[in-house]
């Protein structure tokens, strides 16, 4: 007998390890590494799901249990993602199937079930043996003709588990009670009919039925509908054709393809430009190698940066090789779905959350059986499931979405370089703005081991010139009277905008009316009774609405702190923006783009696609505006109020605001009309500003780097994040305080060699939220194999601490926010 190693599924980090069961010998020749299974587990062996790891020669342990089934006939999952699995549950400290949930659509899982069929000692009992709902109960297992699941079963009849005439069927084993694994997805068919094998032709056929057998002779298989559609015939006359034997009934599956609403003019030309050129000939070349490298692609904002990306996949295509490529918002999804669609067809799939959970499930199909080879996508989209991957492509690298805020907390940008490296590929990072860790990694020295490859573009494609950008003081604007959400000169812009017939983006990072409410006597301002964050009026409800647990009340008209009725409104959002453009502007045909209008599915890219066909002249929105779209006829960029992510307290506000007005100024001008940019601030001296005014990324990052290094932030470290979530305030700061010490200890005793910098626990920066305290741990490290070591010993030998059960622990290495 063999041996398999299993992940369990539910179970928690510090119980998280394989476990061995016995090989049953009719799954000897088909269970495989990869395979799920359900197996008995813990004393009542209750059944659970498993992934099977691995198959060992012999058992570790003594006895063992067998399993169960056999859920899956060939493996869900290849070697590759199985290594990808334990990397992940070695950097994420999270457990296997928490990595392996990553790997897999939604509809693919198996949820365990209690079924009801029948039983044996139903065969000694009459008629008369039951009561009225027990027979009901018989009657409904009998019309099934398979076992049912127990809810489904007792909701047919209005009953629940207590139920007693229930309860002494399964006491008697007249009903058994069995647990079973459940697809929670099904697959898409298509009801088909094809000629009979062996159809002798000795029954007399109507001439309507002659006529479809011929058509099906013809064609040798077609749907129901079809046949009848082109056959003039209804569907009782294929019924008749296959009753005599002349045809025959099949299933076969189909895929649910996502549609692409964004119907833009796309340039079919291919030609790349020299410098284009230089770059995929670099490209190529780092490609070529099979080394399993890394390069950043580095051009200015509408330099042609996708020209190349398309110059690049030909070629790995060329070679029998899938290319994955991700972007940072569903918003830019649709546009280069299009550009891709036109160019590589029914190859492309699709990866985002904004799909179906059956298009999902079938567009993961489509890849893992190799009827698409380019998968484009968001974060998600770098697990897709290729066999063979060449090269994988991260557009706008520098984007926080690509790193996740749950477990697994990993960066996207680490599972393309594992991938590309196992599979000898090459992994291409591009942004006009990219992340200061990525630069710094593509201007290390040569021969520098982990250096990145660096290819420049430094000019905008064919005659579109970056535009002509002014910086307004809104002081002094504020000094001359002016109250609006718009700065003299950019509402001059805006007018003349609309005079030449051409369109405007326009940029407020925050949604809602008003950002805050405050009271004039006591200065207090409204903040959510379940989080430490301020509430912000929209006025589409008339609610205070907290953005950060959806908590939503009428607009008060008292102060909650004080009883005074001196409330004040303050602070603009997108909504009194919108307001306010179409009192000032009421020709202009106005579209608000935030996460309130965005909401619903496909809504974003309806909006995008009516925009780009000119229905709109105006797009106000947050920052789903700023990055990634192309069009044409944009020609002026409006931010209104750039100070706002240049004074938050975390490391990385200069790059963030850098890389924000950099990209929505790079939304201007970027085909035949020259573009202008407007930047709305308080404090117009602040560097950052004329820098992203410039586009002049090197200065910038010259500048942050010396800051970084000084500081010690990363790339100069890693900075590792331990938090602590619990409904008692004092509970989360003693776990805090109970970890910081078990870590010091344990560092001193076996890790004394190791550099770290240890901060103090402290509360979030948001220390409420919903109804839950969180305070943080900031370790300055470098997060190597015996960092990862002496954390996971410090996670086990807190799970231990009894006082502190009810805390929720999380950590997170280089979190693009610290907590």
């Amino acid at each position: 007998m063999s041996f398999a190693k299993v992940a369990l599924e539910n179970t928690s980090k510090s119980f998280d390890r394989t476990f061995e069961y016995g090989i049953p010998p009719e799954m000897e020749s088909t269970l495989q590494p990869g395979c799920r299974v359900t197996v008995p587990f813990g004393k009542g062996n209750r059944t659970r799901v498993g992934l099977v790891m691995e198959i060992a020669p012999q058992a570790e342990y003594g006895r063992v249990k067998d399993i169960l089934v056999q859920q899956d006939a060939q493996p869900i999952l290849n070697d590759e993602m199985l290594s990808l699995t334990k990397w992940l549950r070695d950097r994420c400290f999270c457990t296997y199937f928490d990595a392996i949930r990553l790997m897999m659509p939604a509809g693919f899982r198996l949820d365990v079930d209690w079924t009801c069929s029948i039983g044996e000692a139903f065969r000694a009992y009459d008629r008369g043996d039951f009561t009225a709902v027990q027979w009901a109960l018989l009657q409904e297992l009998h019309r099934a003709e398979a076992p049912l699941k127990e809810t489904v079963l007792l909701q047919r009849l209005g009953l629940d588990t207590s139920n007693p005439d229930y309860r002494a069927l399964v006491e008697k084993g007249v009903i058994l009670r069995q647990e079973q694994a459940f697809r929670r997805g099904t697959d898409a068919f298509r009801r088909m009919v094809r000629p009979a094998e062996g159809w002798s032709g000795d029954v007399k056929l109507s001439p309507k039925q002659a006529s479809v057998l011929e058509t099906l002779q013809e064609t040798g298989a077609a749907s129901v509908q079809e046949l009848c559609y082109f056959t003039g015939v209804t569907k009782s006359v294929v019924d008749a054709l296959v009753k005599k034997g002349a045809a025959e009934y099949f299933d076969e599956e189909i895929y649910r393809i996502p549609k692409n609403l964004y119907h833009g003019d796309e340039d079919a030309s291919s030609a790349l430009s020299r410098e284009q050129q230089e770059a995929f000939d670099k490209l190529s070349t780092l490609y070529d190698a099979h080394t399993g490298g890394t390069s950043l692609l580095f051009g200015v904002t509408g330099s042609g940066k996708t020209r190349v990306f398309m110059a690049l996949i030909d070629h790995v295509l060329a070679n029998g090789r899938g290319v994955i490529v991700m972007v940072p918002e569903i918003s830019l999804t649709a546009q280069t779905l299009q550009r891709f669609k036109n160019r590589y067809g029914e190859k492309v799939a699709v990866f985002h959350s904004g799909l179906s959970a059956g298009e999902r499930q079938d567009e993961w199909k489509r890849v893992k059986k190799g009827l698409a080879t380019v998968v484009l996508g968001t974060r998600s989209a770098v697990f897709a499931p290729l066999e063979n991957v060449g090269l994988i492509l991260l557009d706008e690298e520098q984007e926080y979405t690509y790193k996740s805020e749950n477990s697994p907390r990993y960066h996207a940008r680490d599972v393309a370089r594992f991938r590309c490296a196992y599979h000898k590929g090459l992994c291409v990072l591009a942004s006009a703005t990219p992340s200061v860790e990525s630069y710094y990694m593509a201007s290390l020295p040569e021969g520098t081991a982990g250096k990145y490859g660096l290819q420049t573009l430094t000019r905008r494609f064919g005659e579109a010139q970056l535009p002509e950008v002014e910086i307004v003081d809104m002081n002094a604007e504020l000094e001359a009277g002016n109250t609006s959400v718009l700065s003299s000169s950019l509402l001059q812009a805006l007018e003349e905008n609309l005079a030449q017939k051409r369109q405007s983006i326009l940029l407020l990072n925050r949604r809602g009316y008003h950002t805050f409410v405050s009271c004039r006597d006591c200065k207090e301002v409204v903040v959510c009774p379940h989080c430490s964050i301020s509430m912000t009026y929209h006025a589409a409800n008339r609610r205070l609405m907290c953005h950060y647990c959806g908590y939503s009340t009428p607009l008060l008209r008292t102060c909650p702190h004080c009883g005074g009725e001196h409330l004040r409104l303050s602070g603009t959002g997108t909504q009194r923006a919108q307001e306010q453009l179409e009192e000032l502007l009421p020709d202009a045909r106005i579209l608000r783009i935030d996460t309130d209008t965005a909401s619903g599915r496909f809504s974003l890219e309806k909006s995008l696609a009516a925009f780009a066909a000119g229905a709109y002249d105006v797009i106000v929105g947050t920052q789903m505006v700023a990055k990634g779209l192309d069009f044409e006829n944009v020609t002026l960029v409006g931010v209104l109020n750039a100070d706002q992510s240049l004074y938050s307290d975390d490391f990385r506000s200069n790059e963030r605001t850098f890389d924000l007005l950099t990209q929505v100024v790079g939304r201007s001008g970027r085909g035949r009309f020259r573009g202008r940019a407007i930047i709305q601030t308080t404090t117009p001296e602040n560097p950052v500003l004329a820098l992203a005014a410039r586009q002049d990324y090197l200065s910038f990052y010259q500048r942050e780097i010396v800051f970084r290094k000084a500081m010690l932030y990363p790339p100069f470290s890693d900075l590792f994040v331990a938090g602590f979530v619990a409904e008692d305030e004092g509970k989360a700061a003693g776990a805090s305080r109970c970890f910081l010490m078990l870590l010091k200890d344990r560092a001193a005793k076996e890790y004394s060699r190791l550099p770290l910098r240890i901060l103090n626990p402290s509360p979030a920066a948001v220390m409420k939220v919903n109804g839950k305290y969180r305070y943080k741990l900031v370790i300055k490290c470098r997060a190597n194999r015996s960092f990862r070591q002496l954390i996971a010993a410090v996670l086990e030998d807190f799970g231990r601490q009894k006082e502190f059960a009810g805390v929720n622990v999380f950590t997170d290495c280089n979190p693009d926010t610290i907590l």
